[in-house]
C-alpha cells in the first residue's frame, strides 16, 4: 500500500473510531505523521509501509513528542521484515507498540483489543497469572500437576502466574483446561517509555530567553514545531525561525495544537510585530522579549 493511501486509511479509521484527526504533517524529516485525540486519550502517530523503516532516532523523538503532548505514540504499518503485519498482533520497535491499520480497526472502531504480541520465534500471549493461579488452586492442582498436563515444568507454570508470556498453543490449552479465559489483553494506551527524558531531550532550543518569564521548554526534534512551552497547566507549541521558513507552518501548528487541546505560537526572528494566523499567534522574537512573565504570553495566545 503506497504511504498516502496508508495514510489516508489511519485517519478514516480513526474518524470512524470517534476521534478528532490532526492535518498529516507531510515535511521531512518527520518523527510522526498526525495527532489524533478523543475525549482525554492522545495518539501521536507515525505510518510506515515497514515497520523496520522505524529507526532508534526516530523512535526516540516519536516518544518524546508523546512523552509532552501526553499521549501515546503509535505506529502504523504494514509488514515488518519479509511478512505482513498479523491482524490482531502487536509489535514492538524500540518499545513503541506497532499494528496494521486492521488491528487499529479492530481496537478502536469495534472495541475488540488485541491479544497477541511478536516476539523472535513467533507470536506470544500474556496469561492472567493471578486467575491462573486461583483457578488451578480452586481444582487442587500443584504447580507439577499442571505442568504436567502441558508438557511444561513445574517452574514454568509459576513464571505464567507471574506473567511470564506464553504461545497461542499452550494458551489454548490452559483455557480448554480450566473452561475460561486466561489471555489478557494489551492495551494500546499502556505505553512505558524505554527512553529517558534526558535521552529523548535534542539540543535546546534557541527561544531559552523565555525561561526568565518563568516557563518551562522543551525542545522538540524533526516536528514542525521547534518546542513545547509549558506555563502553570497551559501549554504552548511553538514554531521559531525565519517567516519563510516558519509561516507555512503556522496553521498546521495552530491544526495540531486544536487537537491536542493546545495553544499555538509562531515566533519569527525577522518579524516585529505580532498577528494571528487562525488560531496561531505569529509574533516577532524581540517583541516576545518584552514581555514580562508567563501570563503575559498566555494573554496573547488567547486572544
Amino acid at each position: 500500500m503506497p504511504q498516502e493511501r496508508l495514510l489516508s486509511t489511519v485517519t478514516s479509521v480513526l474518524l470512524m473510531g470517534g476521534f478528532r484527526v490532526s492535518e498529516t504533517y507531510r515535511m521531512r524529516p518527520r518523527s510522526f505523521d498526525m495527532i489524533a485525540r478523543k475525549k482525554n486519550v492522545i495518539l501521536v502517530i507515525k505510518a510506515v509501509t515497514h515497520i523496520d523503516s522505524v529507526s532508534e532516532e526516530i523512535a526516540r523523538d516519536l516518544d518524546h513528542v508523546a512523552r509532552y503532548l501526553k499521549g501515546a505514540p503509535l505506529i502504523i504499518g504494514e509488514r515488518a521484515r519479509d511478512a505482513d503485519l498479523e491482524r490482531g498482533a502487536v509489535y514492538v520497535r524500540y518499545g513503541i507498540f506497532a499494528i496494521s491499520s486492521a488491528t487499529l480497526y479492530d481496537a478502536f472502531v469495534e472495541g475488540i483489543p488485541p491479544l497477541v504480541y511478536a516476539s523472535p520465534g513467533g507470536l506470544y500471549v500474556t496469561i492472567n497469572g493471578e486467575t491462573l493461579r486461583e483457578l488451578r488452586e480452586k481444582r487442587a492442582l500443584s504447580l507439577g500437576d499442571l505442568g504436567t498436563m502441558l508438557g511444561v515444568s513445574r517452574r514454568t507454570i509459576s513464571k505464567y502466574e507471574s506473567g511470564m508470556g506464553t504461545t497461542l498453543e499452550v494458551a489454548q490449552k490452559m483455557e480448554e483446561i480450566f473452561d475460561a479465559p486466561l489471555v489478557q489483553a494489551i492495551d494500546l494506551l499502556s505505553y512505558t517509555s524505554l527512553f529517558s527524558e534526558e535521552e529523548g531531550r535534542p539540543e535546546e532550543t534557541p527561544m531559552g530567553f523565555l525561561e526568565r518569564i518563568g516557563v518551562r521548554l522543551h525542545a522538540m526534534h524533526r516536528a514542525p514545531f521547534q518546542a513545547l512551552i509549558e506555563i502553570s497547566d497551559e501549554s504552548i507549541l511553538t514554531g521559531y525561525g525565519s517567516s519563510q521558513k516558519v509561516v507555512k507552518r503556522a496553521a498546521l501548528i495552530g491544526n495540531i495544537s486544536q487537537v491536542a487541546g493546545m495553544h499555538a505560537m509562531c515566533v519569527l526572528t525577522d518579524y516585529a510585530k505580532q498577528k494571528k494566523i487562525g488560531r496561531t499567534l505569529v509574533i516577532g522574537e524581540e517583541r516576545l522579549q518584552g514581555l514580562r512573565d508567563g501570563e503575559e504570553l498566555i494573554d496573547l495566545v488567547c486572544k
